[in-house]
């Protein structure tokens, strides 16, 4: 053994330290022992999670507020494939993210030994990229290029998997040098060509989405938007890429859209989607655009040119980064006038209308709309909003405006169970910033075991639990397809109060609009993870139609 000599463990962390990494989320494990065993020196803080689902959407989460890749340590067989909800949503919602998994020893290899997995045929088509790591000596090399993929083009997840004695054996193996960002720049002939565009233009409208977004570069295109007066929206659960109290800001395309949105999109002559893909859910079911032609004229801009072309053929295809972007855009110049201005502010004051909370009135004693009004005028404005998947997000993505990069955090690909890691990794990063989790009672329960992570760490985060006692989602189709017919979408729910409690937090049950300004006071004076338990109508199933209205619109159409 030479001077120079390490662990596969040591090399592995050391690799970690060279790359910036000052954060790991993990469940510890028996196969990975060695990695530990170097994290115990190394200045690099860990959050040890209940489950490996929580830890894997703590990294994701970490991905999206930082743009680095959010890293994740479980174990092998059953710990992996727990934590794969959160390989998935980092796939889809196309954040870095690098998990590193442990692994069998070489010498066992195909004897199905204890929780055995093939971790590239598990994780291949889920990851953007899955390996396995042979030989310690190559470990600055593949923790190199894990950094490399994760961050450029599209952004993703990474699956190494750490054979057991990989981590233990010696090799004498220099460094690998820092991974370094990698942007795709506008060619000038693009941006000479948009300028045309937009000058020929009489009802333009922008749409924004995709990660690789930094806060310069949405002050960047915040500038370009005023300068041309443009009509910008979010694509789902983007909402933070534009200050929504900006005149130009016309709402999210997501679930349960503005009409008026949708229709201004589709009466558009021009379409300019920068860093999104335009999938499912803000094209309202592949709708809003024509496939593979869309008839307004299409400008794509987006970092990884294999989605150029994939689902919408562009009129004018850009491939760059957001950054590198908005950059450029500061050379492009508005024509001497503008004749969508109008049509701009209009669709502001739409968007204003829309997302009036006083304006919602529903079933129940608590009224959704006043509790989304009330926190408006309490909550910093840069606030952070956790929330995984279902109904109850409505009342987040609709009546909350945000106005700050990088105060979402919310599963493009609908996972449930997201919004209570987030919010755990989210506190972690930023002690100072006020991090709330909007959930419904289905879905936070899908994580709700890190609510004791977040008491270990002492992160005054605050859940408001929507507690409508079923999944809501799910009811409301049911109604819409087969009404009447309630099967397996009811719940009977805990006392959340007392769960907190239980865990050693702060909890309250609300049953009643006016008792939801003092809970909150006290909640977010509690010094401690709180729960406000927040009891909902079952009929008040969204902000514009209740379940039983749901039922007999169903009804009358199978008449």
């Amino acid at each position: 053994m030479t001077a120079s000599s390490r662990t596969g463990g040591q090399i592995l962390v050391d690799q970690l330290a060279l790359h910036g990494v000052d954060h790991i989320f993990c469940v510890p494990g028996e196969s990975y022992l060695a990695a530990l065993d170097a994290l115990h020196d190394a200045d690099i803080k860990i959050t040890v999670c209940r489950q490996e689902g929580g830890a894997a959407m703590m990294a994701e989460a970490y991905g999206k507020l930082t743009g680095r890749p959010g890293i994740c340590f479980v174990t092998r067989g059953p710990g992996a494939t727990n934590a794969s909800p959160g390989i998935h949503i980092a796939k889809q919602d196309s954040t870095p993210m690098i998990v590193f998994v442990g692994q069998i020893e070489r010498g066992m290899r195909e004897r199905e030994a204890f929780q055995e997995l093939d971790y590239r045929a598990v994780f291949g088509p889920m990851a953007k990229w899955a390996t396995e790591v042979d030989d310690p000596a190559r470990f600055p090399e593949i923790v190199s290029r894990a950094f490399h993929v994760a961050t450029s083009g599209r952004p993703g997840p990474v699956v190494i998997a750490l054979p057991e004695d990989v981590l233990t054996d010696m090799a004498a193996v220099a460094d690998a040098p820092r991974c370094q960002a990698i942007e795709t720049h506008p060619g000038l002939s693009q941006m000479a060509e948009l300028q045309k565009l937009l000058h020929g233009a009489k009802n333009p409208v922008v749409l924004l989405g995709g990660s690789r977004w930094t806060e310069t570069a949405v002050q960047r295109f915040v500038r370009f938007a005023e300068r041309f007066q443009l009509p910008v929206a979010c694509t789902f659960r983007r909402q933070m890429l534009f200050p929504a109290d900006h005149a130009s800001y016309i709402g999210d395309l997501g679930l349960g859209v503005n009409p008026k949105l949708l229709a201004r999109i589709k009466e558009a002559d021009l379409v300019l989607l920068v860093g999104g893909r335009l999938s499912e859910i803000p094209s309202q079911s592949y709708t809003l655009l024509d496939i593979p032609s869309p008839k307004q004229k299409l400008v794509h801009v987006h970092p990884d040119p294999s989605e150029l072309g994939r689902v919408y053929a562009p009129h004018l295809a850009i491939n760059a980064s957001p950054v590198a972007f908005t950059a450029a855009l500061e050379g492009v110049h508005p024509p001497a006038s503008l004749p969508w201005s109008d049509g701009t502010k209009a669709a502001h004051e739409s968007y204003l209308a829309w997302s009036d909370p006083t304006a919602i009135r529903h079933p129940g004693q608590l009224q959704m709309g006043q509790v989304m009004a009330h926190l408006r005028e309490v909550l910093p404005a840069d606030a952070i909003f956790c929330n995984g998947a279902g109904n109850f997000a409505t009342w987040v993505h609709r009546f909350w405006p945000f106005r700050h990069f990088g105060t979402q955090l919310a599963p493009t690909s609908g996972s449930m169970g997201y919004g209570l890691p987030a919010a755990v990794g989210a506190k972690r990063m930023q002690p100072q910033s006020t991090v709330v989790v909007f959930a419904g009672d289905g879905d936070f329960l899908m994580n709700g075991q890190e609510f004791a992570t977040a008491v270990q760490y002492d992160l005054p985060i605050l859940v408001i639990i929507i507690d409508n006692g079923m999944y809501g989602t799910i009811r409301m189709h049911q109604e819409r397809e087969y009404p009447g017919r309630v099967s397996a979408t009811m719940l009977q729910n805990p006392d959340f109060a007392a769960y907190a409690k239980a865990f050693g937090g702060y909890g309250e049950r609300v049953e009643r609009t006016e008792d939801f300004a003092p809970a909150l006071d006290r909640a977010l004076t509690a010094g401690k993870p709180a729960i406000l338990h927040c009891l909902l109508d079952p009929e008040a199933i969204t902000p514009a139609m209740s379940l039983s209205a749901i039922r007999e619109k169903a009804l009358a159409s199978q008449k």
